[in-house]
């Protein structure tokens, strides 16, 4: 660790991906062919009706000033409408809405704004790791929240000692999950808001994955639970359904306590996102459900692709029903890391390994959909025929 370095840079735990990232180098140094489904990162490109919003919005030089930090009124509004639509939820698009430069920053940030040293947070475990680093990065205490395939993959919380909640500032909640690609119902959420209201606990529901869903599934937000507006927000990305990563817009909803102070955080450590990006994302939320039906068409194929060539090894699993990744028990006698160093070695195709996780991930390595039906189906073909690891 640096001299210079803060105590609690030195809290956040080892990146269990950076030996594997020597390795997959150290094959494409000696040309051999990696296929990485190790990111969740979508490889579609944006689509041309919001790219072109985009165009025509850099032209416009009003655009090219400093936006506003909550996000424009536009924007907001947009989100408001989204979520009457989708969901039958009536948002105040002033108070109940702000704008992100994606949905990780206000992730990140909302443990600064809500919790104090020594408060207890409640993560999932497994889960995205922002939300355990957030809490350190805040002086909070982690309390891990197991997701174990008997539960089906949803915390037990009737498990969660009393005197743990009574000292809970914030619980982290996500679905359909990631790693898992888990998801969960409205009773689910019936069953937080009770306890959240019960035990004054700020509820953070991720719903990055939300339009991600196959088989009829439609995912719910925490928000549809009468109630839930008086201790939870939402997190939103356009991300995943329009494969807009790297363009970085989100949103939060919900509470308007709960805004305000990870506003406060947001006004004084950044800015708003580009207004141009903003006018591109309204065109996104207000347009027919096409796009969203083409991306869940195009998981949904290689998952099956992806699940024939793990039935081949052995391996039965059923479909999820959201997210675009597959969790799945690493074979007989491996831990993650030494499955995922296997498949790398032995077929040059990356996996996640679950403990990367979390320590409940341990036993599971995790496959992201997100390269080409062309890199996948080699993929797919590799841990078939060149595997020489069975589940049988």
């Amino acid at each position: 660790m640096s001299r210079f370095a803060s105590q609690r840079i030195s809290q956040v735990p080892p990146y269990l991906f950076a030996e594997l990232d020597k390795k997959e180098a150290a094959l494409r140094a000696a040309g051999r062919d990696v296929i990485s489904l190790g990111i969740g990162d979508p490889d579609r490109p944006t689509p041309d009706f919001i790219r072109d919003r985009m165009h025509a919005a850099i032209d416009d030089p009003s655009n090219h000033r400093y936006p506003a930090y909550a996000g424009s009124t536009a924007f907001r509004q947009a989100v408001a409408d989204y979520y009457q639509r989708r969901y039958g939820v009536t948002l105040d698009p002033q108070r109940e809405v702000m704008a992100l430069i994606g949905s990780k920053e206000g992730i990140g940030h909302l443990a600064w704004a809500l919790v104090d040293p020594g408060d207890v947070v409640l993560v999932p475990d497994p889960g995205y790791p922002v939300y355990r680093i957030a809490t350190l990065f805040a002086g909070g205490q982690p309390y891990d929240l197991p997701l174990l395939p008997r539960n089906a993959f949803l915390p037990d919380l009737d498990a969660i000692p009393n005197d743990v909640l009574e000292r809970a500032k914030l619980l982290y909640l996500n679905y359909p999950n990631n790693p898992t690609a888990a998801v969960c119902d409205v009773a689910f959420y019936e069953r937080v808001v009770d306890l959240a209201r019960r035990y004054n606990i700020a509820v953070a529901a991720d719903l990055a994955y939300g339009e991600i869903t196959f088989g009829g599934y439609e995912a719910p937000s925490i928000l549809q639970v009468p109630g839930a507006k008086e201790i939870a927000v939402e997190f939103g990305s356009l991300s995943k359904p329009f494969n807009m990563t790297g363009w970085r817009i989100g949103y939060v909803v919900g509470n308007a306590e709960i805004i305000a102070a990870l506003g406060i955080i947001k006004t004084n450590l950044d800015s708003g996102q580009f207004t141009a990006v903003q006018q591109a994302a309204i065109t996104a939320l207000r347009t027919p459900d096409e796009a969203v039906a083409q991306a869940q068409a195009l998981y949904a194929q290689r998952q099956q692709t992806m699940l024939e060539a793990l039935r081949q090894l052995g391996l039965e699993v059923s479909p999820p029903k959201g997210s675009f990744y597959l969790w799945l028990p690493t074979p007989p006698g491996y831990t993650s890391a030494a499955f995922a160093d296997a498949v790398l070695q032995q077929t040059a195709v990356v996996v996640s390994p679950g403990s990367a996780f979390g320590p409940s991930g341990e036993g599971f390595f995790r496959i992201s959909l997100t390269v080409d039906t062309s890199r996948l189906q080699e993929a797919a073909r590799r841990l078939a025929q060149d595997l020489q690891v069975r589940w049988r």
